[in-house]
């Protein structure tokens, strides 16, 4: 039998994300999944000779980089908050 993964909210529910390794889990294959798609979208934008395709990449380039520092302030965030119970 297949188990879905926990969802952000139950692990951030159980307290500290130093303390779940499946939150750690979570953080590095979204990290992972944002590696790959700045690898493309700089490799479009160094490649394209087109200048819309090129300008657009760099849309992408920026936002993913800033979807990774929001990704690591949340983390960084979470391990400074005192446990909770909700």
């Amino acid at each position: 039998m297949i188990t879905r993964p926990p969802s952000v909210e139950e692990l951030l529910s159980r307290g500290l994300m130093d303390e779940s390794p499946e939150l750690r889990l979570l953080f590095h294959r979204l990290n992972n999944q944002f590696g790959i798609i700045l690898a493309h979208a700089e490799l479009l934008e160094s490649k394209t000779a087109d200048d819309i395709l090129r300008a657009r990449a760099s849309q992408v380039v920026a936002s993913t980089l800033e979807a990774m520092v929001t990704a690591k302030e949340i983390r960084d965030l979470q391990n400074r908050l005192p446990e909770r119970n909700l």
